[in-house]
């Protein structure tokens, strides 16, 4: 009798949205209708167009370039708790596949004389309005959202990685600058002293250059500590050690793969649209077949049952989860024009960093003619030390303008990356 019961769902054919059967095309082991062959499919999401689109994602990061080395790096050492939750939701799609077979389990009772009777229990569904199936349905949205997850974590702790990374060559480059301007106000520094104790120049122009020169070994300290802090927590998130590396690399195009934030809201649609269904089917009559055997003796029967009884705002709750599927579509939309705005924005953003570091240059190198000429001037006697300092400090203030734009347009172009979630190659993942 148990068997019987336990292979009636096997027998059942198409019955519609509510049938506990294998659904064709849905299980592992469902065949393909003849001369139609198809791959197996081994779980529910792999067949998802979210994990395709998340397992075929390319990397804006060149290989062997210092971005791609401490991308690498941090993904290494990352902990991965989005992976662990991942797995979790495989193994629960795992269990909800086979939500359609029966459920068995002892039943232990007291009866009148005092005696424990012991029986066998099945239970299996006929007819759930598509329940079970929406089960498996919503175990497979939380798998694809638990990707999205994954992806997202690696996105942004790349981002965070090269973030710091930038900001230690950032003041690496603003060290070096002011090595070179601390070493040339110190020889002017030396110029104005000599003339001072010769009763040249007066006191107060000495006091102003020591001040200058002051002021450039505060930033260049401050530059050195920067850039010490940002490297120690670089390689605290590394698995190994990047104190050597230098340079930035570039990016290549984007390859135009819909935003992460778009693919997590269709996950949430779907997840949305399972749960309205599992919801719709609460209220709806379902058709189960109970069987019991053991001490109590055999016993079979059939019921029709709901979890949720009927009242009068039912036919309101049936509309309002109608409306919960509309405005989970609508948010797949809000979230794709949320991202567009987001790209659009930080695209003119990188472009006008990259159009001022242009001008930038075009200035310092103005500079530096103009002080090459006082230069001159100053050596042909027709100009004063302090005319040239203050030329000198012009083109110093224009060099670390222009180093300032570099990196701006650098951190702009990787937060571009991110927001577009092309820092994290999907197959990597």
């Amino acid at each position: 009798m148990i068997i019987a019961v336990a292979m009636l769902p096997g027998c059942m054919k198409d019955m519609g949205e509510g049938a506990v059967s294998r659904f064709k095309g849905a299980e592992p082991d469902a065949v393909a209708p003849a001369g139609k062959p198809k791959k197996a499919v081994v779980r529910a999401s792999d067949s998802s167009e979210i994990i395709r689109a998340l397992q075929g994602r390319p990397s804006v990061l060149i290989s062997g370039t210092p971005y791609n080395r401490v991308a690498d790096a941090v993904i290494a050492s990352d902990a991965r708790v989005a992976e662990a939750e991942l797995r979790v939701a495989r193994l629960r799609e795992q269990a909800a596949k086979y939500n359609w077979l029966p459920s068995i389990g002892p039943n232990v009772s007291l009866n009148s004389l005092g005696e424990f009777v012991t029986d066998l229990v099945i239970n299996q569904v006929i007819f759930d309005n598509g329940r079970k199936k929406a089960e498996r349905d919503l175990a497979k949205a939380n798998v694809e959202i638990a990707a999205v997850t994954l992806v997202e974590d690696g996105n942004q702790r790349v981002h965070d990685a090269l973030s710091l990374y930038l900001k230690a060559e950032q003041n690496r480059d603003v060290s070096s600058h002011l090595a070179i301007a601390i070493k040339d106000m110190s020889q002017f520094e030396w110029v104005m002293q000599q003339r001072v104790n010769g009763g040249v120049s007066d006191m107060s122009d000495l006091n102003v250059l020591q001040q200058k020169l002051s002021s450039m070994q505060a930033r260049s300290s401050e530059a050195q500590e920067a850039t010490v802090t940002a490297m120690a927590e670089l390689n605290a998130m590394s698995a190994r050690q990047l104190n050597d590396l230098r340079g930035i690399g570039g990016l290549r195009s984007d390859s135009g793969a819909e935003a992460l934030g778009v693919l997590r809201s269709k996950g949430e649609q779907e997840r949305a649209i399972a749960e309205a269904k599992i919801s719709r089917a609460q209220h709806l009559p379902g058709l189960f077949v109970n069987a019991k055997g053991g001490q109590s003796g055999p016993d079979i029967g059939a019921t029709i049952s709901t979890d949720t009884l009927f009242s009068l705002g039912t036919m309101a709750e049936f509309e309002a989860l109608e409306v919960t599927k509309e405005t989970a579509a609508r948010r797949v939309e809000e979230a794709r024009e949320d991202a567009a705005r987001d790209i659009a924005a930080q695209s003119r953003q990188l472009e006008s960093y990259r159009r001022q570091a242009i001008e930038a240059t075009t200035l310092t190198k103005r500079a530096k003619e103009n002080l090459d000429l006082f230069q001159a001037q100053y050596d042909g006697g027709q100009r004063q030390v302090m005319d040239v300092v203050g030329v000198y400090e012009t083109y110093a203030m224009a060099l670390e303008r222009e180093i300032d734009l570099k990196y701006k347009a650098a951190r702009a172009e990787l937060e571009l990356a991110r927001l577009r979630g092309g820092l994290a190659e999907g197959a990597q993942i």
